[in-house]
């Protein structure tokens, strides 16, 4: 309260005492209740606005002289003062409507009370003044608690006060701080925001590559397809490629064991020959003695019976055509006559070869048929006896791999001889032969 009203004279100061149900109007209050009920009751702004309404203009005084004049003026009936009273009307007529059950002085005190226990006291303050039942004491006690609640108001303003800076304080300080995470954060997003756009160029480069790589694998795919469609049994050739790969590997190892045979029956040979002139030696030394005894008993010159004995040998020398070439070779014979087959082996294998049959497709399977033709060192085709596909088939291999094939046109026994005599045969002495036949046979002893 303003100091000029702190002063409480009970001689100038008269209580309304009727006993009737209207409420008091501000004007009818005692002087000593006016500034704290302006003052609690009116917000500054509002109470402004409302002078600012009655006089007509705008108002150059401070807010304690807008205050002390609008005190002043509510003492009486006027148009300030009705001003005044309607909007505390208006304001709290809530409040005024909880009050108006009270019926007696103490039910408006018990109101009071539990408004100021509750802290809200600008409309049951103004609600208590001017209720009917309210006298003399309680306006006094009224004024009193609403004194109080001001001090307290205050020093509760003043710790809000300190707790107010403080709290600026610790907003400027967390600002600053937030200020700091902000920059941080913007340099954070943006690193993110480079390695994401390097990350998506790496990406795109990656789906690029792979789409290329994919498009290559279908295209290749494709090819496959259209090659495997042009060459027919392409399957069957990489198995016999195979095969024919193991049996090149075998053949490896068999020509191995043969130059083996071969370097055994040559030290046979060598020792048989050894064998042979020794014997051959002793013999013209034998032939030379019964010589000359012959001529002693017969009266002939002992050189006469030897040039007789010489004469002799020649004699037994006859040449006989054997195809050299195909010793220790592999001669594979292609169809013929199936009853035909032991002699055709019996021919070949007399010559020193090794013997190998394949009927063209008709019981033996025709996917052999490429092994047999690699392992094979000459080709015999009996063109007489055997399939279209196999002739030709033959025939192709020979050409591509530029391997010797013989065709015969009958499949006997003599055409077979004919066409291993036309091959190239070197002759061969019949002493050579026995020797070579009785090296065979002291291998076989």
């Amino acid at each position: 309260m303003c100091d000029k009203h702190r002063s409480l004279d009970p001689a100038n100061v008269q209580f309304q005492t009727q006993q009737s149900s209207r409420r008091r109007r501000i004007w009818e209050l005692s002087r000593n209740c006016h500034c704290p009920l302006i003052g609690v009751a009116l917000p500054l702004g509002t109470l402004r606005k409302l002078v600012e309404k009655v006089t007509g203009g705008e108002l150059l005084h401070d807010d304690y002289e807008v205050h002390v004049g609008a005190v002043n003026d509510c003492t009486a009936r006027n148009r300030l003062a009705e001003a005044v009273q309607k909007e505390l009307e208006r304001r709290y007529a809530q409040v005024i409507f909880r009050f108006r059950n009270a019926k007696t002085a103490a039910q408006v005190a018990e109101l009071w009370e539990a408004a100021v226990d509750a802290g809200d006291v600008a409309g049951a303050f103004w609600a208590g003044l001017s209720h009917p039942a309210c006298i003399p004491a309680l306006e006094e006690k009224m004024c009193r608690d609403i004194h109080m609640v001001q001090h307290q108001a205050g020093a509760c303003a003043r710790a809000d006060m300190g707790k107010y800076n403080a709290l600026l304080a610790d907003k400027a300080r967390l600002d600053g701080e937030l200020a700091r995470l902000q920059a941080r954060c913007n340099a954070l997003l943006q690193e993110k925001k480079v390695d994401a756009d390097r990350f998506e160029q790496q990406l795109m480069a990656s789906r690029a590559t792979t789409i290329a790589r994919e498009t290559d694998v279908h295209n290749l795919r494709n090819e496959l397809a259209q090659l495997r469609a042009t060459i027919p049994e392409l399957e069957t050739r990489k198995r016999l490629a195979n095969q024919l790969a193991r049996m090149e590997m075998r053949e490896a190892t068999l020509r191995g064991q043969i130059a083996e045979l071969k370097a055994g029956r040559a030290e046979a040979v060598a020792r048989a020959s050894a064998a042979a002139t020794s014997v051959g030696a002793r013999a013209a030394t034998h032939t030379g003695t019964a010589a000359h005894a012959s001529a002693h008993a017969t009266g002939q010159p002992a050189g006469h019976a030897g040039a007789h004995a010489a004469n002799a040998v020649p004699a037994t020398a006859q040449a006989v055509t054997i195809p050299i070439q195909l010793v220790n070779q592999s001669v594979l014979c292609v169809g013929g006559r199936s009853g035909n087959v032991s002699f055709y082996r019996q021919m070949v294998e007399k010559i020193g070869a090794q013997f190998a049959h394949h009927d063209g497709g008709l019981e033996d399977s025709s996917n052999q048929l490429d092994a047999s033709l690699a392992a094979a060192d000459l080709v015999i085709c009996q063109t007489g006896c055997i399939s279209h596909g196999a002739y030709w088939r033959v025939k192709e291999y020979c050409k591509r791999t530029g391997k010797r094939c013989v065709f015969v046109d009958n499949p006997s026994v003599s055409s077979l001889a004919r066409g291993l005599q036309e091959i190239g045969a070197e002759p061969v002495s019949a002493g050579q032969e026995e020797m070579a036949t009785s090296s065979g046979d002291a291998c076989k002893a």
